[in-house]
């Protein structure tokens, strides 16, 4: 994959954000507390707990159907940081020997446990942090933040690194293209020549940030970053957050599944 085809999947998140769908029309500050309330109750279970854990995944199922977000758009998106997990959980096969014993005299070693227990939790938080950025516009949660008592510093920070992103790859791209056409074959892509790209994309960064903060000094900016559209709390906000909420509580506090699996015990046999 290309350079150019990294950039676009990095927008491509951001335009899915402007769909107009019920999960899009939410305010902010809803979504907002519902995915940090779904991101600690996953957290919380401990290493050994499985199948408490796959009832969790009707939440960002739920909100890919009805937010209308494209289900191989998000997986792509876990798998390509997976590794990081993969790197943090492939050791406790090795360091967590224990056996135990999961169905009719199957065993298997508690390492492997707690190392698929990681990768659950994974793939559920960021998948739904992903879901979070593809229903609402990045300067949005930073208004949500704001709405909740985050200090505006933090927020313009989070909003310059956000939106200056895209500006900085599109300078890289233009280095990048400048390159490939002064140069053929294996021409061009030495050490040497990534080290005076990386040189040259620094020094433009610093004379542009420097225009950048000049002009919005000039315009007035006083350390908080303003937004056009308002948002305010509505009927269909609070009974999305309730709703939440009680799932979470459910299967958090509640032995869900295996009810439901005495439950589907006793419909066949």
């Amino acid at each position: 994959m290309n350079f150019d085809e990294q950039y676009y999947n990095i927008g491509l998140i951001d335009q899915l954000s402007y769909k107009d769908t019920f999960v899009h029309r939410l305010d902010p500050r809803a979504k907002l507390i519902a995915t940090l309330l779904f991101l600690f109750t996953v957290i919380s279970f401990s290493k050994y707990e499985i199948a408490a854990l796959l009832p969790f995944f009707l939440y960002p199922m739920l909100l890919m159907t009805i937010g209308e977000i494209p289900f191989m758009f998000i997986l792509r998106k876990v798998i390509l940081v997976s590794p990081f997990a993969v790197f943090i959980g492939i050791f406790n096969p090795l360091l967590d020997s224990e056996k135990i014993m999961i169905f009719n005299g199957l065993f298997i070693s508690a390492g492997w446990i707690s190392f698929f227990s990681i990768m659950l939790k994974f793939t559920l938080t960021v998948s739904t942090a992903l879901l979070l950025i593809a229903t609402t516009s990045f300067p949005t949660v930073c208004h949500g933040l704001r709405r909740l008592g985050l200090p505006s510093l933090f927020i313009s920070q989070l909003s310059f690194l956000y939106r200056y992103i895209f500006v900085l790859m599109e300078e890289t791209m233009r280095i990048v293209r400048a390159r490939n056409m002064r140069s053929y074959g294996e021409r061009g892509k030495g050490m040497k020549v990534f080290v005076r790209i990386v040189g040259t994309l620094f020094i433009r960064t610093v004379e542009r940030a420097e225009r950048i903060y000049f002009a919005m000094l000039a315009r007035g900016f006083q350390g908080d970053m303003p937004i056009l559209k308002r948002f305010r709390l509505k009927t269909t906000d609070v009974i999305f957050t309730v709703l939440v909420l009680t799932f979470l509580y459910i299967f958090r506090f509640y032995p869900a599944t295996q009810m439901l699996g005495r439950l589907a015990q006793g419909v066949f046999s």
